[in-house]
């Protein structure tokens, strides 16, 4: 088993134990969170579904990130990942939303942010968590990496949340 399934069945059962249900909104990961969890049978006991706002106006537009967000400080940040994980939670009535914006490369970097800069963020029940993580190697690599920690994210607070 990979390390993807192991989370995911990891997650899937954290979730049916708690009776919650879960939704994404991803943009680095463009599905792929989504994809791995729907690769499950049975899952649409409490996924809900996912939004890939990869642009700036579906994440101001459908996720109700401010607009004044982006503008101060990006839409790879803390607060914009905060914004997402809450506002797909609303969006598609979900009792857990897990956010992924980053930098996949091979451009888009800066000093400040790197190719490979990723924040995660995970709400249940008010609370909220978010991660920064700046992952190394490719595209694909630095894609697969968020999936993995998203996943991980979305279990713990589940558990905590």
């Amino acid at each position: 088993m990979t390390e993807v399934e192991t989370c995911v069945y990891e997650l899937i059962d954290c979730l049916k134990a708690r009776d919650l249900t879960l939704a994404f909104a991803e943009s680095l990961t463009g599905g792929l969170i989504s994809a791995s969890v729907v690769a499950v049978p049975g899952v649409s006991s409490f996924f809900n579904g996912a939004i890939v706002s990869y642009s700036n106006e579906v994440k101001i537009n459908t996720l109700k990130v401010p607009s004044d967000v982006i503008s101060s400080v990006g839409a790879v940040s803390k607060e914009c990942a905060e914004y997402m994980a809450r506002g797909v939670a609303g969006v598609l009535d979900s009792d857990v939303g897990v956010s992924a914006t980053g930098i996949a490369g091979p451009d888009g970097g800066s000093a400040a942010k790197p190719v490979g800069t990723v924040f995660i963020s995970a709400y249940c029940n008010g609370r909220i968590k978010t991660e920064r993580f700046v992952f190394e190697g490719d595209r694909l690599k630095i894609r697969e990496q968020s999936v993995v920690e998203a996943l991980k994210l979305a279990k713990e607070i589940a558990v905590n949340g």
